[in-house]
């Protein structure tokens, strides 16, 4: 049995490269969100390059490098652009 799930929130042309607004995905302990974007390339290879989407775990804006702990709430989008 895995452990509690992240709940993950999809934003824009990530929601509609995936096809999803959200979805709950199985975690089996803390990971961080580079290695978090890598298993979403995985599910997603439509999204590549994943290095350029931005997180936001818990409503905060976090770097790669975060821990994402089971049961945080993560949202994925791409990154804007001023113009």
């Amino acid at each position: 049995m895995s452990g509690t799930p992240i709940k993950v929130l999809y934003f824009a042309q990530v929601a509609e490269l995936t096809g999803a607004r959200q979805e709950l995905w199985p975690v089996d302990g803390p990971i961080t969100g580079a290695d978090w974007l890598a298993q979403l390339a995985a599910r997603y290879p439509q999204l590549a390059p994943v290095q350029r989407l931005k997180l936001a775990v818990n409503q905060y804006h976090v770097s790669p490098e975060t821990l994402i702990q089971p049961g945080d709430e993560v949202a994925v989008f791409e990154p804007v652009t001023g113009g």
